[in-house]
């Protein structure tokens, strides 16, 4: 029964597949605790392109992060609230330019060796969902429950342009294509940690399911999971 389950939840999957949406849904059904990983790194990202720091500089970025103070705030339903110095930055790390620039500041190994540190004390609880690119394979390898959401070129990028002007921002859906493909070259061929399903991980494509559709596949995935234990 999902009711008595124990154990993280491992979400990854490239840009635009919808597991962030998902891991916080997820979350809230089962009362567990959401951790956005990739707001972590958007932050940091946020925080050096206003302090105008070369992205290129592998040294000043580590510095950077082992300086700067990164929470995550939980408000109920799964929700979260992001914090940079104490500074609320949740809509501001969304932005265009943080999502173009954000998986070169992640490809640094030392930050993300700093930043999972953080994320690993942040699941001692063993009842969190987490969603990245590199959870199951990295931060929680030993996690029970491990999922790798992805979808089309064409539908990740038509996701984003849909929240971009949802949030009043301007789009071009030929460029936000463009540099989802950037990024997902820069994610999966990095040197630390790169994007990839973990061995053990269910695979789950969805290009024409909803989210619901989704959060509904995983609880019913790991209710079997928990009859079969």
């Amino acid at each position: 029964m999902i009711e008595k389950m124990q154990g993280n939840i491992a979400i990854d999957g490239p840009a635009g597949a919808g597991k962030s949406t998902v891991a916080r849904l997820l979350a809230a059904r089962l009362g567990y605790l959401y951790i956005d990983t990739g707001a972590m790194y958007r932050a940091l990202t946020w925080k050096a392109l206003g302090l105008g720091i070369d992205l290129e500089d592998s040294r000043r970025l580590v510095e950077l992060a082992e300086g700067t103070s990164i929470r995550l705030e939980d408000r109920g339903e799964g929700g979260i609230a992001v914090y940079c110095d104490g500074e609320e930055v949740t809509r501001a790390i969304r932005r265009s330019e943080v999502s173009r620039y954000v998986s070169i500041v992640a490809g640094v190994p030392g930050v993300r060796q700093y930043l999972v540190k953080l994320q690993r004390k942040m699941a001692a609880s063993n009842r969190v969902v987490m969603d990245g690119r590199d959870i199951g394979t990295l931060v929680l390898p030993g996690a029970p429950y491990k999922f790798f959401l992805t979808a089309s070129l064409a539908e990740r990028a038509r996701r984003r342009y849909q929240e971009l002007l949802a949030s009043g921002q301007q789009a071009d859906l030929e460029t936000i294509m463009e540099e989802i493909r950037q990024r997902d070259a820069r994610d999966s061929q990095r040197e630390v940690a790169p994007l990839k399903p973990a061995p053990d991980a269910i695979i789950i494509d969805t290009s024409q399911m909803s989210v619901e559709d989704v959060v509904a596949r995983i609880m019913s995935l790991i209710a079997v999971a928990g009859q079969q234990g």
